[in-house]
């Protein structure tokens, strides 16, 4: 069962003075400082932050710090274990949920952090960096696979304390008439919020649903400002969609309300324009809808004895697809291997255990009448639940315990679970990772066959997984249409799923003890999802791609996440951090500065 994983926030506040000790970055400026530069700030301008924060700027120690020390002390073997934790690493100033890229990034920490719990803490850093010219990190779940959470030499603005949820019952957008937009049921979350204790907020406790991310410790606004998808997305379309009203300070350290009465073009730039951008969300409303009766899971391996026997058995699959499972109520993912194996990993809402049976029959019956050609290597599996039990973790961990993952620590929240399909990812260390939506008509019957021969012959190269809930073609019209209103590459709207080929291997952070990452392996994965994705781009050729799993080095990377909106988000940035604070790999406006986006150029 794949997933990817109350207070609210002060208003508009005042800049610090203490913290006008330098002028603002003049339009010529073309390089930040660092440690080793003369004009790195002294010990007197760093404690003046201090004071602003209320004490909450601290020295980065490496993640492996203690392991340095000591590779043989208990404390390395602490740090080393915590690892496989995505809570532990959480918890780290230092850590981010990926340990880095093949030939790209690897975690490194920042000098200083500023471990915000208010609005006024993410002004003061805000303004300090701009006036000293540093190189400024957000981090708030550290999900990034592009590697935006994490910067050497960097002071990091790090969200995690700001985790506050409001469940509201009659939500209106600020400056907007009750006319123009609701009262709506919603939920406001501080950035610093996981979607588990949302989802416990949200489903579990309040019987509502929200558009959140599949992984429980994703971040919330990471996941919406990229655009983000849920195991239930073509019912609901994107998380993005569904923001209301953001709180967000930007780059001259202004307080700013977003939504559809204000600041429209920022607002409009906010629900999918991608991570990290055009200013530090503080807080975020999201509308809530009725909780359907059902939510379930369907999973199950077949292997195929052959390769004419696996090619018919992709086929087959497909058929059953265009036919009975190409609407709203499916979503997650189906994998085909070099192995000739079909994984399914499907989930499916507002049907009952009868429907789900019945909508998968076709395919159990195709497989039991050829037992020469295929073996179940795992069975079948479909469970249906009540939904409002979806994100229950007590509920999990009592009838479901294969599925959820738990906090190993002494005294950590019995609630702290991960999915165990995540697992792979705590920490992992990224050998390639590519995707491309494929469009509707693959799946029309005039080039069905087409489609078929594609994934097999990208499947003889890498694993090819179909996610199907973040392509949405088969979701509502209205759905589609207020999609193409948001900055996402249209072409989403258009694909009924997104292929992902990618591979990564265990955590590989800076100062780990023994020989790091096998890269010879880690290069003959790269090379052979290259190849794979390569064949299905061929069939899908203006198919871009999903900002937030995308190519770390697609050279169109503007037009294969966003197609003809990067324009108009390049705009908005302009507007809003016309010198450029903020900037993440392929984040808007990045294309202005190096690499390490301390030059720019």
């Amino acid at each position: 069962m794949r997933r990817r994983a109350f207070l609210r926030s002060a208003g508009a506040v005042a800049l610090q003075p203490a913290l006008a000790v330098a002028a603002p970055v003049a339009q010529q400026t073309l390089r930040r400082v660092r440690p080793s530069d003369p004009d790195w700030p002294g010990p007197e301008a760093w404690a003046e932050l201090n004071k602003a924060v209320s004490g909450r700027l601290a020295k980065v120690p490496p993640l492996l710090a203690p392991c340095a020390a000591a590779p043989d002390s208990a404390a390395c073997a602490t740090v080393l274990q915590g690892l496989k934790n995505p809570y532990f690493i959480a918890e780290q100033p230092a850590g981010t949920q990926t340990s880095g890229w093949l030939d790209a990034w690897t975690s490194q920490p920042s000098t200083y952090v500023v471990a915000a719990r208010r609005t006024a803490d993410v002004v003061a850093a805000v303004s300090f960096a701009r006036n000293r010219r540093l190189r400024l990190v957000v981090k708030g779940g550290g999900h990034s696979y592009l590697g935006g959470s994490n910067a050497a030499d960097s002071l990091l603005l790090w969200m995690r304390g700001m985790d506050a949820i409001t469940l509201h019952d009659h939500f209106v957008p600020q400056g907007c008439l009750v006319q123009h937009q609701g009262p709506v049921h919603a939920v406001s979350v501080q950035t610093g919020a996981r979607w588990l204790p949302v989802y416990e907020a949200v489903t579990t406790r309040a019987g509502r649903y929200v558009q959140g991310g599949g992984c429980t410790t994703v971040g919330v606004a990471g996941f919406i400002l990229g655009g983000g998808f849920g195991s239930f997305s073509k019912r609901h379309g994107t998380g993005a969609l569904h923001l209301l009203e953001a709180e967000i300070v930007t780059a001259d350290g202004a307080v700013r309300i977003a939504n559809a009465c204000t600041n429209r073009d920022l607002f409009w730039a906010l629900r999918g324009g991608g991570i990290g951008s055009f200013g530090v969300v503080t807080r975020l409303t999201l509308q809530t809808f009725g909780l359907p009766r059902f939510a379930g899971v369907v999973m199950g391996t077949i292997k195929a004895s052959s390769d004419e026997a696996f090619k018919r058995l992709i086929a087959r699959f497909n058929d059953l697809y265009a036919t009975r499972l190409f609407n709203r109520h499916w979503g997650e993912s189906v994998s085909f291997t070099p192995q000739n194996s079909m994984a399914l990993n499907l989930v499916f809402h507002d049907l009952d255990q009868h429907a789900a049976e019945t909508a998968m029959r076709p395919l159990q019956d195709f497989v039991a009448a050829a037992p020469l050609d295929y073996t179940m290597t795992e069975p079948f599996k479909i469970l249906a639940i009540s939904a409002r039990r979806w994100w229950d973790t007590a509920y999990l961990s009592k009838h479901y315990p294969f599925a959820v993952v738990h906090d190993p620590r002494p005294g950590a929240p019995p609630g702290d679970v991960w999915w165990a399909g995540n697992q792979g990812e705590v920490g992992f260390f990224i050998h390639g990772y590519e995707s491309v939506w494929l469009p509707s008509s693959l799946i029309d019957q005039p080039r069905r066959a087409t489609l078929t021969q594609a994934l097999f012959d990208a499947s003889r190269h890498f694993r090819v997984a179909l996610h199907f809930n973040k392509g949405l073609a088969g979701a509502p019209e209205d759905i589609l249409a207020a999609v193409r209103r948001t900055p996402m590459n249209p072409a989403v709207t258009h694909a009924f799923a997104l292929a992902i080929v990618a591979r990564g291997g265990p955590p590989a952070y800076s100062g780990m003890p023994g020989d790091g990452p096998d890269l010879p392996l880690a290069r003959r994965n790269a090379e052979a999802i290259g190849k794979a994705i390569g064949v299905l781009r061929a069939v899908a050729p203006k198919g871009g791609s999903y900002v937030s799993e995308a190519g770390f080095t697609d050279p169109d990377w503007q037009r294969n996440s966003y197609g003809p909106n990067y324009p108009r988000l390049l705009a908005v940035k302009r507007k809003y951090d016309p010198d450029g604070l903020f900037v993440t790999h392929h984040g808007v406006g990045s294309e202005a500065w190096s690499a390490d986006g301390f030059v720019r150029v």
